[in-house]
């Protein structure tokens, strides 16, 4: 699989910011069928830093009802990626 494949793009939320701020931990949304080797080895090459470790959630889909029809949104995959002790925090809104 591509590196540009894998990872699909940051998750920013309160909680992911909180992670970020406290622990070295980022959160990306990554391919459903993407392993954590995979992600470890994309996130290495896309921002050039080193991994320590690598957790993957498998999210499914919310039920969404419109009046009396009913829909679901598509099943996504996350990956919480920690980065090791001294490396430099990637900073996803540096130039706003």
């Amino acid at each position: 699989m591509n590196t540009l494949d894998v990872i699909r793009g940051p998750l920013i939320t309160e909680k992911t910011t909180l992670l970020k701020e406290d622990g070295r931990t980022l959160c990306f949304e990554v391919a459903g069928a993407a392993t954590k080797s995979e992600i470890r080895r994309a996130v290495e090459q896309l921002f050039s830093v080193k991994v320590a470790s690598v957790r993957t959630v498998s999210m499914r889909g919310k039920l969404k009802r419109y009046g009396r029809f009913e829909g679901k949104r598509p099943d996504w995959k996350k990956a919480f990626v920690t980065l090791r002790e001294g490396e430099k925090m990637i900073e996803f809104f540096e130039g706003v």
